[in-house]
């Protein structure tokens, strides 16, 4: 498969061009494309900058950007590494949305540089997909970025947390298990898990249509449980220790796992045993997506008695993968011409890509990649809430 991949994109040089929509054969052609007719959109969209969304490609346009500083599975590998990366990503977003995608990879890692060169080059998209970039600076620049008229999505964060939240509501269907008074263990404080987080906690001053009830949560980290008044915690983790835990439970991964009935590890391969699995409640429910290898393998979690196992690789069921999700939510945003990505349009992203599996069984709770009519779905879904 190296050798194959290696020469796959040597034959192709990338694996992206641009087309044009209309061919240039002709004189007119000529004038229409280019001078002197296109100065008449020009001169509309510069009365009126809403036009530009009529006549240029913004509208079914996203740019892909990346500094390169948290690559999945390769780390901070920098821009030109990471081109590869963002080119996959928008063959994605053109092959299962039909969204015209750019890649840029950013040649600084300085959270407000970023921040200042993506509103820069806003006019000319209709969405922002930011793209393997580390916590904790992935989090600022994601929300200084929201009141810039277009929306702007971390997919590392929320496309991993809407497919997880679909997977978890047919888990619970198979297991019989209600999703409210799940006991949940997140190993990885990280991006990924700080979305899983968000997305799946419900406060009393906060009401969701599926959600986990805050203080049955558990996060770890390397150093342990997280609990409110623990050292060595960034303001992320401060705020996620306010609202869980709610038992002040202390410890490693292996005490927290105790009577849980959900693990869901972004974190670092084989960390969790089978003894740590027997020691959870009936019919546990693990997601273990640590790439390529998993906090555990499937056949070892299911011998431990795991009634549903997802992983985070394509060779094994229920892969948790973000190219369910993204392409379509982008696709109900441009649309809908929202101006950002919301909570509610993420539930309901979940809530469609759930539904698209008829009969859940332990094999099968989250869609493929490439069965049919995803994305139109999960566009669907996220346009009636937009």
């Amino acid at each position: 498969m190296k050798k194959q991949a290696l020469d796959f994109h040597k034959r192709l040089k990338g694996k992206l061009s641009i087309e044009l929509k209309e061919k240039i054969r002709t004189k007119e052609d000529l004038s229409l494309t280019y001078t002197p007719g296109v100065a008449e959109p020009c001169k509309i969209i510069a009365q009126n900058k809403e036009e530009v969304y009529t006549y240029t490609m913004k509208g079914n346009t996203v740019a892909v950007i990346t500094d390169g500083s948290a690559v999945l599975g390769l780390g901070n590998i920098g821009p030109e590494a990471a081109l590869p990366v963002m080119e996959g990503k928008c063959a994605l977003f053109k092959q299962f949305a039909g969204i015209d995608a750019f890649p840029i990879c950013l040649d600084t890692q300085d959270t407000n540089e970023i921040i200042e060169t993506v509103k820069r080059i806003a006019p000319v998209f209709g969405g922002i997909n930011l793209e393997d970039i580390s916590a904790p600076r992935c989090f600022e620049i994601e929300q200084k970025l929201q009141d810039i008229g277009i929306p702007v999505m971390h997919d590392d964060q929320h496309g991993t947390a809407v497919v997880v939240l679909a997977g978890l509501i047919n888990a619970c269907k198979v297991t019989g298990k209600n999703f409210q008074d799940l006991n949940i263990v997140v190993n990885g404080v990280g991006a990924a898990g700080v979305a899983i987080t968000n997305l799946l906690v419900c406060t009393p001053d906060q009401s969701k249509p599926v959600c986990v009830n805050a203080p049955n949560v558990l996060l770890c980290d390397s150093k342990g449980i997280i609990y409110n008044g623990r050292d060595n915690l960034n303001s992320v983790k401060k705020e996620l220790a306010k609202i869980t835990n709610g038992r002040k439970i202390k410890g490693s991964l292996a005490d927290a796992l105790k009577g849980a009935d959900v693990f869901i590890g972004v974190s670092q391969p084989n960390l969790l045993t089978k003894e740590m699995i027997k020691s959870m409640n009936k019919d546990p429910i693990i997601f273990a997506m640590a790439n390529p290898v998993p906090e555990i393998m499937p056949d070892k979690a299911k011998a431990a008695g795991a009634a549903v196992v997802a992983t985070g690789r394509s060779d094994f069921p229920n892969q948790v993968n973000n190219a369910v999700a993204f392409p379509g939510i982008f696709k109900g945003a441009l649309e809908s011409r929202s101006p950002r990505i919301t909570e509610a349009m993420k539930i309901a992203a979940a809530e469609a890509l759930a539904a698209l599996v008829k009969n859940p069984n332990s094999e099968k709770i989250i869609p493929a990649v490439l069965d049919k009519g995803v994305s139109e779905a999960v566009a669907k879904a996220v346009k009636g809430v937009a």
